[in-house]
């Protein structure tokens, strides 16, 4: 009974430590994806509405798109006068995000940066230069995030340090 007792203590006084280290690692990582529209009829649990364009729009929660497909990034000057991020795909994530723009067209695509809504685009054709770009609503901060886990464009080789 007395080691069972010992384990809980332990896990009780250090699991809060462990979670603050690796809370603050985790938060330095850029969180990026690109969520399809859907039916507003689609199962709650597996949708969001977003306002877009002036109306209430329906988005899967789960990414077509997302950081793990991601080799590069390149930030840019928005007109909004934020800043804007293209992202450069994995070989495979590319041809995924072509076949999904062919076949949604007329269909919004909401781009998601550390966990908010920054984006949307009307999907008017087929994307299939390896690239998805979130065209404004980005921060400092997040390209500073985007910099601990992504290589700059043109510096896809380098290794991050640790």
């Amino acid at each position: 009974m007395q080691p069972r007792l010992a384990a809980l203590v332990m896990m009780l006084v250090l699991a809060p430590g462990s979670a603050v280290f690796a809370g603050s690692k985790a938060d330095k990582k850029a969180s990026i994806s690109f969520h399809m529209e859907t039916q507003a009829t689609d199962n709650p649990k597996m949708i969001f509405p977003q306002a877009a364009n002036g109306q209430t729009r329906y988005f899967l929660r789960n990414p077509e798109i997302s950081t793990k497909d991601a080799v590069s990034f390149s930030p840019f000057p928005s007109d909004a006068g934020d800043f804007g991020i293209v992202f450069k795909l994995k070989e495979n994530a590319a041809r995924r995000l072509a076949a999904i723009t062919n076949a949604n067209q007329g269909r919004w695509m909401a781009a998601m940066l550390n966990g908010r809504v920054v984006d949307g685009v009307l999907i008017d054709k087929q994307v299939d230069d390896g690239v998805a770009v979130v065209w404004k609503g980005a921060t400092l901060a997040d390209i500073a995030a985007s910099d601990e886990s992504l290589p700059r464009v043109g510096q896809e080789g380098r290794k991050k340090k640790p």
